[in-house]
């Protein structure tokens, strides 16, 4: 599937929780926060990781706010393989 497809689907999935399988196998989850012309910014939500902030403290170079100042893990769109919805209970 093409990037378009990925950035309109993330784009209408914005705040809601996902999980992305990348084309290398990786599976990230969590929940969308922005998206952008290359990437999906996720805000990463499992075991150890509540939706009460990011806990990463300097991660990013960004003033210390995170992956990518503050927007999440970014995740390219040409990396995407496959995306679905998911319940907030899936993440324990």
């Amino acid at each position: 599937m093409s990037v378009e497809h990925f950035r309109g689907l993330c784009q209408r999935c914005k705040g809601r929780a996902v999980e992305i399988k990348t084309r290398n196998g990786a599976i990230h989850r969590g929940i969308i926060n922005h998206v952008d012309n290359h990437y999906v910014y996720l805000h990463p939500l499992g075991p150890g990781r509540p939706l009460g902030g990011f806990g990463y403290g300097g991660f990013g170079g960004f003033g210390g706010y995170g992956y990518g100042g503050g927007l999440g893990l970014g995740i390219a769109l040409g990396a995407i393989g496959t995306l679905a919805l998911v319940p907030f209970g899936g993440f324990i």
